[in-house]
Order: C-alpha cells, then structure tokens, then sequence
C-alpha cells in the first residue's frame, strides 16, 4: 500500500508537471496511458527495488518539466517499451490516442532498437541513419528526457553504463546544446565527468565548496550598487548569480593551461529585466550601459546575442567587467522571456507564444537537424566535422550488427553480394527483422538482415533486371560469363559426337553456317544454347545436310557447266587466293593493323606496289577498304596446315583488380593451354586493371579456346583482339 501511494503521489506529480494548464480530455488520455503501463509493469521492479512503473513515470515528468513538451509527449512517454513494438500493439495505441502518439512510439521504437555494439556514435554512417529514422522531433527529445533518466541512475545500469554515458556524450549532449537545453545539457557534462573522470570532478567541487563563503561576500558587494542604479532608472529587474558548471571550469583550466585558483571567471552574474516585447532591446542596452558605467568592460568579451539571436533562439548580452581587486566578472543580461527559452529552449519560447504551432515543430526538427548535419558548429572534435549529404544511401546491420551502406532502392540480392560474392551467388532471400523475405525486397534504413543460401542456388540473368549497386551488377554478370563458358564447353563436346555420329566432318564451315542460321554472334553463343537445351538436334543435322546437298549441287553443276577455255576465265575473275604452308611464292602479306592469324573470315586487297595484303573482316580499316575500293578486293581462304605452325596476335585484357588475377591469367596462358607468351604487361586504373599480352596460337580457335579459359578468370571482364 505504501508503493502504490508513491506511485499515486509521482502520478499527480506528473499531472502538475506541464508548464501550461492542460485540458481535461488530455488529463484523461493521460490516466488512460498510465493504467496500461501500470497493468504492463505491475509486480515488476527496478534494480534498487523501486516499482518499474517509476521510469516510465520519471520519464514523463522529465520531458514535461525539464525539456518543455506536452501531453502527447508524457503518454508517449507512458507507453513506450518492450511491450509497444509490434504492429498490433501500436494499431491499438492509433485507435485509442491518436495517429501523433503511434507514430511518435513507432519512431521511438525504431532508434531505439539501432543495433550500436560495432559501430560508433561519432560515425557519419550512424547519424545519417539516426537522422533517417525521425520524423517526428518528439522522438528524439523523448529519448533526451529517457537518457536524462538513465544517467541520473547509471548504478541501476550494471554494464550498460558506459555505452550509455557515450551515447548521451556524443549524441544527446550535443542536441541539448543545440536546442537550447542547457540546463539538460549541464547536467549531462556533469554526470559524464563524475563517470569518465571523478578524481577531478569532485576536487574541483571541493575546492567550490571551501571558496563559496568568500565568493558569495564578493558577490554581494559587486551586485550593490547594481541594485542601487537599476532600481533609480525605475527597472523591475531580479539579479542571479549561480558558479560555473565544474565542466566547464576544468575546460577552462585545461584551455588556459592553468590551475582553478588562477581561473578569473568562476561565476557568472545574472541581470533579468522585465520589459515589454517591444521595448527588449532597448531595456538590454540600458542596463548594459549602467553595468559598463559601475564597472570597465573588456570589449573583447561582448557578446550581442539579442541583435543576433543563436540558432537555437538564446538570445542575451554578455560582458566581462573588472570588479574589485582586478577580478573579472562575467554577466549577462537578458528579459524574462529571454530567460524563460535560455533555461527551457524552443518550447518555451513557442509555449511563450501561447501555442505550439506544426510550423514550430517543423522549425524545431529543422534545428535537430541541423545539429546532426552540421557538427563542429557546437564541438570541436574531430570526429564530429564531416556534414552529412547521403540522402541516396540507406544503412542496413548484418546479424552481428556491422553498418553497411549501400545504394538507396537496394535489394536483398545487392546486401548479399555487399557481403561476399559467394553469398550473393547462393542468395536465395533472408530474415530482414526477423521475417522471411524473397531476394527482390527493398530494404529500408536500419533493417537487420540475416541472408538465407541454398547450395542449389546460381546466378540468373533476370537478377539483373533488380539490382542496383554496382558491385551485385558486375559480379552477376561475371559469374554468367562464367556459367555461359562451362556450359558452352559441354555444348561443344555434344555437337562434336553428333557430327560424329552423322558423319560429317566438323569444319569451321559448317558452324559459321549454324551460327548465321540461329543470328547468333558466336560459336560459344551456339554451344550455349545447345548445353542448354534450347535448340534441338534434329533441327541443327537438317540444317547441316540441307547445306552439304546445296554446296555439293553447286560444286558439280560447275563442273558440267565450264568448259576448259572457261575455267580459266572463271578461275581468272574470281580470283579466289587460298594462303597456308603451300604457297610460299605467293606474294602476299599479313596486315599489320590487325594481324590475322589461319582460321579468321579474311580478304585480300591488291596494294599499289601489286602485292596482296591479307586482312580480317574485322579489321578497323575494312569497311573503308571494302567501300571505296571494292575492285581491288580479292577472295581468300586458309589452307588448313599439317605443320604446327604459329602466329602472334595481341590481347587486350581488362577487369577488377582483385588479388592474384594477373598470376592467374598467366598461370591460364602458359600451364592450361601450353600457350607461349612473347610480351606481357599490365597497369592498375582505379580499382581495375588494363592489360596487353602477346601471345602464339596456331589458328583462330585456338584462340578461341584461349580466350574462353581466361573468361573464366576470377576478375577478369573483358578480352579484346588489338592491333
């Protein structure tokens, strides 16, 4: 019975928290909010004893008295919990107390359960997040009173404590000071130093206490004749003095590099003015005038925060004067509503107003805002200078609670690919937040993902079609490649026993013939699609005898039809050159601009010293040749030779620039293929890398052969024939 007294007592203690009167509808949702949380924690305790329903109460009372909010606010602050963080409980908080309070709690519930153990406050990743996930500035400043509550009560903390004494120092420290708060603020700096550094706080406050009586007899005779003047210039005004924070003294003794008796500025004088909004100004001056008057100013010490109020809208006049025996004073002089927003912040001053408007709220987040995006404007550390722009990112925790950053709009498939090559490849969805998605979901800021593989699982190409980051992109891509190639090899065997077994000879010929028939642009592309299925035997022996028959047609209806003095005539005009071991009297030569080696689809061109140079189809001067001076192009073919004979052609090889790769495109070249190499070298661009090898094949598919094994090279993109 004695506890539920106390709770009753806090209870009402809450209800006369609110710095305005509150209507009786809220009063209700109020007692509403505090029989559920009641229900919630009854029977349950905090570690020194105290019923749990005290947090939450304290909790409530903090963010209506200390930090200025409202009504919505406390049943926020209420509810808020373990119990509040499922979709259902907060559907039932919307019908109850409206869409603010759910949406306030859904927030609340989403920084709140930030996985931080891996990462660090002062991280730009951290805050671009942190700042991703508010909407409303109410969840932020509910978790300031929360942590306010905590720090009060670090012993009830265990092991927590300091990662909480850290986040309040790197995060909620700084938006107390930047809004304003710093009553909130002080607090803060001194409980983190009682923690952090307790031998010197507390002979700091030592020393405080045993200097108070002097100090406070010094006091007294400054303010006199302040008094004196003030009252003769007809001011209602009241004067406070207060010692500064033993923060802020040790930051001074440690800036000036000096020892707290040699500090001069221990105390700071406060003169409150009770003017008319019109005439606050004016009232400041005056009295600064009168001050400056009794007392020499240093003007380097003025600080005129009434012409050009803070962003956090503190708005005051400081001066350092000499007092009497050469002790430097600080004070500062404002009117009571300047005083009322310097110790409560913005709420103040729009609860000053008399209400507080979407537009003040808004103005309000903008400020949080602010703080987050631009740090160094309030501490000088370091760690806090990068501004934050990333509004294209989204940050995403891996079950151990490692920060990624990936694009916005990414996939399940783009997060595990960001994590391995082989857990992309094997992706086959996840657990985003504990809940079974495919690898198409769209992750959100702050979602923790747990990737699901299957051994079973492989590349396909429609995962293109989702994707966004580039690395998931260029690793999709590369491992079809990679597929397209084995299967293509499996592809080719099959043809091969085919052919076998329908007697015919496989000849370069005869797959030029396939490929031009299924438009494909290589023969892999024909193996490919063979390994897989898509085109049929049966059609592809057809097309070869349709073809033989056609040629053979061809062949003997020339041999009935040309008579003896014909052949000549026609052997004369078409002018057909077949090149090989054979004809070493031949004069003709190999082009230089692109270096055909037996097997390449060539032409001759009859030069103007009348020798013939052999170039491919492909050759980047052909299709000028060919255009303008047709009558000098000759019909080539290969003859096949018995000899192993060589030739040199030159590769162009790019790609990423991943360990080993250049080993391993060696290692591909000269062991698997026994192919000599007569040059090598390679640069790194970036992340990639360009190469150029000089290499000796005996004919084009050899080099075909060559060129599909390195495909197949981790980190390898793209080959090219160059001159």
């Amino acid at each position: 019975m004695e506890r539920e007294e106390e709770i009753r007592k806090k209870f009402l203690l809450l209800l006369n928290s609110c710095n305005s009167e509150i209507c009786h509808e809220d009063k209700e949702l109020l007692k509403k909010a505090f029989d559920i949380a009641y229900e919630f924690h009854k029977g349950k305790t905090l570690p020194n004893g105290d019923p749990y329903i005290f947090h939450h109460l304290d909790v409530a009372i903090t963010a209506m008295k200390e930090i200025g909010l409202g009504p919505t606010s406390a049943i926020c602050s209420l509810l808020h919990g373990e119990e509040m963080k499922s979709k259902k409980m907060i559907e039932q908080v919307r019908n109850e107390f409206g869409e603010q309070v759910a949406e306030i709690l859904d927030g609340f519930n989403r920084i709140s359960e930030l996985r931080t153990e891996r990462i660090s406050y002062q991280s730009e990743a951290f805050r671009t997040l942190f700042l991703s996930l508010v909407n409303d500035i109410r969840v932020i400043l509910i978790k300031l009173a929360h942590r306010l509550n905590d720090i009060r009560n670090l012993e009830q903390l265990g092991d927590k404590a300091e990662a909480f004494v850290n986040e309040i120092k790197y995060l909620y420290s700084p938006i107390a000071h930047r809004l304003g708060l710093y009553n909130v603020k002080t607090e803060f700096e001194e409980r983190i130093m009682q923690f952090e550094n307790p031998e010197v706080y507390y002979s700091i406050q030592r020393k405080i206490r045993e200097t108070k009586k002097k100090r406070e007899v010094y006091i007294q005779e400054f303010i006199r004749p302040i008094n004196r003047a003030l009252y003769e210039q007809g001011f209602k005004f009241d004067i406070k003095w207060r010692t500064k924070s033993v923060p802020s003294i040790y930051a001074k003794m440690k800036r000036q590099n000096v020892e707290f008796e040699e500090v001069f500025d221990l105390f700071a004088i406060r003169i409150i003015v009770d003017s008319p909004p019109k005439k606050e100004k004016e009232a400041c001056w005056k009295v600064y005038s009168i001050v400056t008057n009794l007392y020499p100013p240093n003007p380097k010490r003025l600080r005129d925060w009434i012409t050009t109020p803070k962003a956090s809208g503190y708005e005051s006049l400081h001066t350092t004067v000499l007092g009497k025996n050469k002790k430097w004073v600080e004070v500062q002089i404002r009117t009571k509503r300047m005083d009322e927003v310097a110790e409560k912040g913005q709420a103040a001053h729009w609860q000053y107003k008399g209400v507080m408007q979407k537009k003040d709220t808004e103005d309000w987040l903008s400020q949080v805002r602010d703080i987050l995006e631009n740090p160094d404007q309030i501490i000088h550390d370091e760690l806090y200078r990068a501004a934050i722009n990333h509004t294209d990112k989204i940050f995403v925790f891996t079950p151990k609670g490692d920060l990624k950053q990936l694009k916005k709009g990414a996939t399940v498939l783009d997060f595990a690919y960001e994590i391995h090559t082989a857990v992309g490849a094997t992706c086959k969805g996840a657990r985003v937040n504990n809940r079974i998605v495919p690898i198409r979901y769209v992750l959100q800021n702050g979602d923790k993902v747990d990737i699901i593989t299957a051994k079973n699982q492989k590349p396909k190409l429609d995962w293109l079609a989702f994707v966004v980051t580039e690395k998931a992109r260029s690793r999709i891509k590369r491992q079809l490649k990679e597929e397209k190639y084995a299967e293509a090899e499996i592809g080719k065997e099959m043809l091969l026993r085919k052919l076998k077994h329908w007697k015919m000879k496989s000849s370069d010929d005869l797959i030029n013939v396939l490929v031009k028939h299924y438009k494909l642009d290589t023969a892999v592309d024909l193996y490919y699609l063979i390994a897989e299925n898509k085109i049929e035997m049966p059609m592809i022996k057809k097309q070869l005898v349709d073809f033989i028959e056609a040629d053979g047609m061809r062949r003997s209806q020339e041999v009935v039809e040309a008579k003896p003095e014909e052949k000549e005539t026609k052997a004369e005009t078409q002018d057909i050159i077949y090149i090989g071991e054979n004809l070493k009297n031949m004069n003709y030569r190999l082009a230089k601009c692109c270096n055909p080696i037996p097997g390449d689809k060539v032409f001759g061109f009859v030069t103007t010293l009348g020798g013939i140079t052999i170039h491919r189809y492909s050759c980047p001067n052909a299709k000028n040749l060919l255009a303008k001076y047709p009558y000098r192009v000759m019909t080539v073919k290969w003859i096949k030779s018995g000899e192993k004979v060589f030739s040199t052609t030159n590769l162009k090889i790019t790609g990423s620039d991943e360990l080993g790769v250049v080993s391993a495109i060696t290692r591909t070249i000269t062991d698997d293929l026994r192919v000599n190499m007569r040059s090598i070298q390679f640069q790194k661009k970036g992340k990639h890398f360009e190469g150029r090898v000089s290499v000796m094949v005996k004919d084009h598919e050899h080099l075909d052969q060559l060129i599909a094994k390195l495909n197949q090279v981790n980190g390898v993109e793209k080959i090219v024939r160059v001159k």
